[in-house]
């Protein structure tokens, strides 16, 4: 049906892009008059200072993200090879004179995670490639809009002087931000009110026993009437006597006088409950599972909290990291580079066997080595598992008359271990004639020796072997 807006869509040819983005111009006149929050910056830094959570959240994600190494890699059709020691590796290992690798990624981290914002500013060489790499404080930068390139540049302000920078010298990492154009967000805005409400706890708390303003311990109640020398001579012989150096007791003269608490305490208030509530909000905010600093989780709850901070929260923020790299620093070294952290995600080993188990039927041993454990192949190698070294299936009718006792199984692992260790750098493809031992143990043990190369990783199948056979048993 054409009505106005069919009009309206119908100005631009339906088979082809436009070659610009009209709405960036837009966006560049509404930004050019709004400058970076450096005052909310800045209580983001204070907030890391002087809120122990957040303190906690962000260095455990910091120095996380800062140990894992980053790798280049070199695109070849749909291969990923590794560059060994590519010159931007070697950049990262000594960014500048005055910072570490390891500083260079936690402070990068720990700027995203406070600001949402992270930049590094380049200093090229005579070619123009990046010589050095220098964190900038983000509550000091300013983004210049362009009404066609998104960014014209950066402004750096220190002390009231502007330093203008190129789009290129910059690197900018943020995090997502539904309503702002050109500034991440951090967790802080989000963690805003139990950061707050947290820290008047904490004062609070420090106000009541640091400034002696604690309950009394005891009254004292003289309730004849005495005089003042009297009074303050039983004040001075009670607190010799009883007092201590922290024991406050409260002295009233004259029966007609009482004591009445206006205020609430520390159980009134359920304060410590409420200080628990407020670390699990931060925490869970920035994406720290409470299992990794909880007094009370198990070494299992402990191990699955691990898990998840790797993979659902580490893992993801040097992802975002690596992308920017590849897309902003790798340019400088030619085309077909991407840049890739170690992949330090668990991986869950009975999965993992049961997806070789399921490939080992139509794979053949080179495949899998590839595949799964990124080795070389083998000139033995062109076979499945299956016809290399498993054994015929049992009749299991007959399976209890003919299962051998424990001891013949254990004769037999020995026997294939040796000839196992005696086929080390032959080219012999003869699979060992198993009998007695059970099909899951032999399949688990032909398995890890598709990628045993020695003797000692050898011994280790079999020892593992008779591990398994033994728990089994």
């Amino acid at each position: 049906m054409f009505n106005w807006l069919s009009n309206f869509f119908g100005r631009t040819p339906r088979n082809r892009l436009r070659k610009e983005s009209p709405h960036l111009e837009a966006v560049a006149v509404h930004n050019s008059s709004f400058f970076n929050n450096t005052w909310q910056q800045t209580q983001h830094g204070t907030m890391y200072q002087q809120s122990s959570w957040v303190h906690v959240a962000v260095s455990r994600i910091a120095e996380a993200g800062a140990l894992v190494p980053l790798n280049v890699l070199q695109l070849d059709g749909e291969e990923r090879v590794e560059v060994e020691r590519h010159p931007l590796e070697l950049l990262l290992e000594n960014p500048n004179p005055a910072m570490s690798r390891f500083e260079l990624f936690e402070s990068t981290l720990g700027y995203l995670e406070l600001t949402g914002n992270a930049f590094w500013y380049l200093a090229g060489d005579a070619m123009g490639r990046p010589a050095q790499i220098y964190v900038l404080r983000p509550d000091r930068m300013t983004i210049v809009p362009h009404p066609t390139n998104y960014v014209a540049g950066y402004l750096y302000e220190v002390d009231g002087k502007q330093i203008p920078m190129d789009a290129v010298e910059v690197v900018h990492f943020k995090r997502w931000h539904p309503a702002n154009d050109y500034y991440g967000l951090s967790p802080i805005e989000a963690a805003r009110l139990a950061i707050d409400s947290d820290r008047a706890m904490a004062k609070w708390n420090n106000n009541t026993f640091g400034n002696d303003n604690g309950v009394p311990a005891g009254i004292v109640n003289i309730q004849s009437f005495v005089s003042d020398d009297d009074y303050e001579r039983l004040k001075r012989e009670w607190r010799n006597s009883y007092g201590g150096a922290q024991r406050k007791t409260a002295f009233l003269r004259g029966g007609d006088i009482s004591w009445q608490n206006i205020g609430l305490s520390h159980t009134d208030l359920d304060f410590l409950n409420g200080r628990i509530a407020h670390r699990d909000e931060i925490l869970n905010i920035f994406g720290i599972p409470v299992g990794l600093v909880s007094e009370n989780a198990t070494e299992a709850n402990a191990t699955v909290a691990e898990r998840q901070f790797i993979e659902r929260t580490l893992y993801p923020k040097l992802v975002r990291l690596a992308q920017k790299i590849t897309q902003e620093l790798l340019p400088f070294y030619g085309t077909d580079y991407i840049a890739q952290f170690e992949d330090i995600r668990p991986t869950d080993v009975q999965a993992r066997l049961d997806e070789i188990r399921t490939a080992q039927a139509v794979l053949s041993i080179n495949e899998i080595r590839k595949q799964y454990y990124n080795l070389a192949p083998v000139v033995w190698g062109d076979v499945t598992v299956n016809q290399l070294q498993l054994p015929e299936p049992v009749d299991e009718s007959s399976e209890k008359e003919d299962l051998a006792p424990v001891r013949s199984v254990l004769e037999e692992l020995s026997q294939w271990e040796r000839f196992a260790i005696n086929r080390i750098g032959k080219d012999d493809t003869r699979p060992f004639e198993v009998t007695v031992i059970p099909e899951d143990i032999a399949f688990e043990v032909s398995a890890s020796l598709i990628v045993a190369e020695d003797k000692d990783s050898i011994k280790t199948v079999f020892q593992s072997a008779r591990e398994l056979l033994g728990s089994v048993a």
